[in-house]
């Protein structure tokens, strides 16, 4: 198959901007600008670099300049010393070592003045004694500066002043480091820019970067000036910004050909392009998922239908190979098995299900018919498949199926009520008599003394037992003929023991540790003994039977405690599996059942009775596992028939 009709089958159309010709010389630009922008920062960079580097020789060569002053003010004060401590006298000034030394250095003149002003010493005289010549201050020329010491007089009062000129140039030149001669012109300028000393000739270039600093008190009018030698160049002169020059040129035209290319490239994607538009809209358009796949099983292509039908964007699957990321765990190997069949060219021709999970988790059920993929030479270069989504008829189906189960579930309970009712009814006559022939029985050996105690504890407790049964028969009539209940003050701790004593062989089989937690005095339940008596029988039944697969220790807690405000609350606990992550009401469901045996209306007619007596039934798992079910019972309310304080629910009753 061509490269384009491959493209125009699997491939997704992308529009490019009829622009994109114009994007390289944007982009170039860019860089070129961006060269520029680097350049100008370079440059900047320079120039401060350079301007720091100044700033800093200028103060280190200040403080060597000063420190050579400060030094010379202390061979003054040396000598000022010896005049003060009389010591040296006016004739022996000028031959004294300390004036000779600071001559040879850089000192033009040391002048020894008196407290009146007038010239005690001077060294060298201004008048050459040998030829009457008037001599030179300096020999370099330029402006002087002077270091003057205070001399000490007669009772502390100032004697005159000791001053010392000196050659600002022969200061330079001794004091300037070679290598940074070399680097600067370094001038000493005063207020009016006038050059008083300098290391070169001639005045400073405009163009060079230069720094001044003051020299303090020594020369207070002047400054120290230094002149970088080397020049940062331009950044517009460097040969970074002819390359890009030549570059701008160079992609000017390739963008000028590009352009041309681009508008013939243009028409032929129009004219594709809309082609690729009908067949788009067609399969968008249909309601069944299209699929297909290489020789390999990678997926090529998929429309908009088959990925909605897994939950994700067609991008996301093309390129996959398996295994599938909409494939079941649970069924992976299975998937798997089929796909290898299907590669081999052995997939059913009338089509297979299939179950695939959506992303959200939920199954989808799928008709998927397979058919090879040929290209225009005939060669199979694949699988092309139709996917359509029969969920919702696999749940039609499933849904009237489980219609028809209720339905005869329900048939079944239906006359189960009846055989119970007749039951009920039937049962009621022989309860009657058995409970009549132990009375008469219990009366005869009434006043007998011959007769053993436990044969009368038995008896008496077979009336009791009958009694019961036969209120128990009578409740379930009433509650199958669909009779209010008998309400009325009930004790129940002893409705909770009458329900375990009937339960005592179940607990014992099941080796069932029963806790009775029993709460500060509360008030009596108003309440059909007979009826509770069966939802607390009910509720510890299930718990044994979820415990009976449970390891050693077993244990049911039963707890009874103060409800809401006029309600005691009566909770069922167990260590056992808990509730599986199902609710109270899907478990109160009519039929619903977690036994294989079980018919599922126990819970349900818990909750019937529960509500009956204007209660709530609740269950939630346990914090530390187990299930925990718990109903509220109304106590007894203002405005209530009086009825007897207690009123045991094992007493007897007419039959």
């Amino acid at each position: 198959m061509p490269p384009q009709l491959r493209l125009k089958l699997f491939g997704t159309p992308v529009r490019l901007p009829a622009s994109l010709w114009a994007w390289p010389l944007i982009l170039s630009l860019m860089v070129v600008v961006g060269v520029m922008l680097w350049l100008r920062s370079h440059e900047q960079a320079s120039l401060t670099a350079q301007r720091e580097e100044m700033i800093s020789d200028a103060l280190s060569l200040e403080a060597q300049l000063n420190g050579r002053l400060e030094g010379e003010l202390a061979q003054l004060g040396m000598l000022a010393g010896l005049i003060n401590g009389q010591r040296l006298s006016s004739d022996a000034f000028s031959t004294h070592p300390v004036v000779l030394d600071g001559l040879r250095r850089f000192w033009v003149s040391v002048t020894w003045l008196s407290e009146a002003g007038r010239i005690r010493a001077h060294q060298p005289p201004e008048v050459n004694p040998v030829d009457g010549t008037r001599r030179q201050l300096s020999d370099d020329g330029g402006l002087t500066g002077h270091l003057s010491v205070p001399l000490k007089g007669q009772l502390d009062r100032p004697g005159g002043l000791l001053v010392a000129r000196f050659s600002a140039a022969a200061l330079l030149r001794q004091k300037v480091p070679w290598w940074l001669a070399s680097k600067y012109d370094i001038r000493l300028v005063d207020v009016s820019d006038t050059v008083i000393a300098a290391t070169v000739e001639g005045p400073r270039d405009a163009r060079q970067a230069w720094y001044r600093v003051g020299l303090g008190p020594s020369l207070p009018d002047a400054w120290l000036e230094l002149s970088a030698r080397d020049r940062v160049t331009p950044w517009w002169r460097t040969l970074p910004m002819a390359l890009m020059g030549g570059f701008l040129c160079l992609i000017g035209l390739a963008s000028v050909m590009l352009r041309k290319q681009m508008r013939s490239v243009t028409r032929a994607e129009e004219a594709w392009r809309t082609e690729a538009a009908w067949r788009t809209a067609m399969e968008d358009s249909l309601a069944v998922g299209i699929r297909a796949r290489d020789l390999e099983g990678r997926l090529v292509y998929v429309n908009k239908t088959m990925a909605d039908m897994v939950g994700r964007q067609p991008e996301e699957l093309v390129g996959l190979l398996p295994p599938m990321p909409y494939w079941v765990p649970e069924e992976m190997d299975q998937s798997m098995t089929r796909h290898l069949r299907n590669m081999a060219g052995q997939a059913p021709r009338g089509g297979y299900e299939s179950r695939w999970q959506h992303a959200d988790g939920r199954i989808v059920e799928v008709m998927v018919y397979e058919a090879p993929l040929v290209d225009a030479q005939g060669a199979q270069i694949g699988w092309m498949a139709s996917v359509v989504n029969i969920t919702e008829r696999k749940h039609l189906e499933e849904r009237e199926r489980r219609q028809m189960e209720a339905m005869a579930h329900h048939a079944r309970l239906t006359m189960l009520g009846e055989v119970a009712s007749t039951l009920a009814h039937e049962l009621n006559q022989p309860l009657s008599a058995i409970t009549s022939y132990n009375a008469g029985v219990l009366n005869a050996l009434a006043g007998r003394t011959d007769v053993p105690e436990p044969v009368i504890k038995a008896l008496q407790r077979q009336g009791e037992q009958a009694g019961a049964a036969a209120r128990i028969v009578k409740r379930i009539r009433d509650f199958l003929t669909r009779r209010e209940p008998q309400r009325e003050l009930c004790d129940l701790h002893a409705v909770i023991a009458s329900a375990l004593s009937l339960l005592k062989r179940d607990i014992e089989r099941h080796q069932v540790e029963i806790v009775h937690v029993s709460g500060d005095a509360l008030p009596p339940v108003v309440a059909d003994a007979v009826l509770i008596e069966q939802v607390v029988a009910n509720l510890v039944r299930n718990a044994c039977d979820a415990l009976s697969l449970q390891p050693q220790p077993r244990r049911v807690r039963i707890a009874v405690g103060p409800g809401e405000p006029g309600t005691v609350r009566v909770e069922v606990a167990d260590n056992g599996p808990g509730l599986g992550g199902q609710s109270a009401a899907s478990l109160c469901e009519p039929f619903f059942t977690t036994k294989s045996e079980g018919m599922g209306m126990g819970l349900a007619i818990c909750r019937s009775i529960v509500e009956l007596h204007y209660g709530a039934l609740e269950a939630h798992d346990a914090p530390e596992g187990g299930a925990v079910f718990s109903f509220t019972l109304p106590t007894r309310r203002e405005g209530d028939e009086a009825c007897d304080d207690t009123c045991d629910h094992t007493g007897e009753e007419s039959a």
